[in-house]
């Protein structure tokens, strides 16, 4: 289980005056700039669970993870990993997790895949039984076999990432943290990974972190979100309730079986709607209406419609993970206001 309570951290840095005269000034007396990066990070984390952990760039996601993986030491507050306290026991920490970042690669450049899978066998001190176990599960799932024998930096994006998840989990780790893991993946290899982590998570009960501005990667795997805006937590539930609560609007779009079909149809006076929780916008043939879906039942629009005219095609869309998301940092649900 992971416990964050309280967590904050808070970098220093010396502001220095322009030219020979700043210069001079800025030895005798320096001006110090304090940037929090986490502010009073609250949040608990099951065995097993899987929890997209999001923000916008310099939000703080990273530095919570450092903290988390024991990288950096909190400036306050607690934060403890299966009972073990990450800045304090780093290599009792390390043995219980597993870390895979986009930008970054564990493995040795030069050595052949199989050579560094070797390496780690023997830091993490995996026996020989275990290690057969594991690389076999992880060849089935991510398709090793083809470039095992090929130096780390002959691999492709894609090859690269699906070995830097199996290095993350040679020592089958409790907790796996995820920064980015798909980032300039193809469609093909990025379904392969994220299947890969959704039969970790079931095989093992693998706890998944994952931070990413993919958004469809986190509707893929995670049915729990936790957002945080400049260093502070500002929504931690589920992805089925921030639906239900902001993303209220839906969309119908209707083919007409005519250029004309549309003309004189006034779904608001007919439904008795107002424009916030019902909009028609027409394009010949075509007909879109967003509406509040807990205001307005989808039958009723379709309803209305066929009585005006033939329909040949319906599309029925909810307001996208992204969307809702983009809102809230825009302001317009609200949301960081009310928490």
């Amino acid at each position: 289980m992971i416990q964050v309570e309280n967590l904050n951290k808070t970098f220093k840095t010396y502001k220095r005056g322009t030219g020979l005269a700043g210069a001079i000034k800025g030895i005798f007396k320096r001006e110090i700039i304090e940037k929090h990066a986490v502010k009073n990070m609250n949040f608990t984390i099951q065995d097993g669970e899987m929890v997209g952990y999001i923000g916008a760039n310099g939000a703080g996601k990273s530095t919570t993870i450092k903290m988390m993986s024991g990288i950096l030491v909190p400036t306050s507050g607690k934060c403890e990993i299966n009972g073990v306290i990450p800045y304090l026991n780093r290599k009792e920490n390390a043995k219980q997790i597993g870390v895979v970042f986009g930008q970054r690669t564990q493995l040795w450049w030069d050595l052949p895949l199989v050579e560094s899978f070797g390496i780690l066998k023997e830091i993490y001190e995996v026996s020989d039984k275990d290690y057969k176990v594991r690389y076999e599960f992880m060849n089935d799932l991510l398709g090793l076999k083809d470039f095992i024998s090929s130096p780390v930096r002959t691999l492709s994006l894609g090859q690269r990432m699906r070995a830097d998840l199996a290095a993350s989990l040679i020592h089958n780790p409790k907790i796996l943290y995820l920064d980015e893991p798909t980032i300039g993946l193809d469609i093909m290899v990025k379904a392969s990974m994220l299947k890969g982590i959704r039969d970790i998570n079931n095989e093992f009960k693998t706890t998944v972190i994952l931070t990413t501005h993919d958004l469809q990667d986190i509707e893929e795997l995670c049915k729990r979100i936790i957002i945080i805006d400049q260093g502070e937590k500002i929504y931690d539930g589920s992805i089925k309730e921030i639906k239900n609560t902001y993303g209220y609007m839906k969309n119908i779009s209707v083919d007409l079986a005519s250029l004309d079909g549309a003309g004189g149809l006034d779904l608001n006076t007919v439904l008795q709607k107002n424009t916030t929780d019902l909009q028609v916008e027409i394009c010949g043939a075509s007909l879109s209406v967003s509406y509040n879906k807990n205001k307005i039942q989808s039958g009723d629009i379709l309803s209305a419609i066929i009585k005006h005219t033939p329909i040949l095609d319906v599309t029925i869309k909810e307001t996208a993970i992204e969307e809702i998301v983009k809102n809230i940092y825009s302001g317009k649900t609200g949301l960081g206001k009310q928490l």
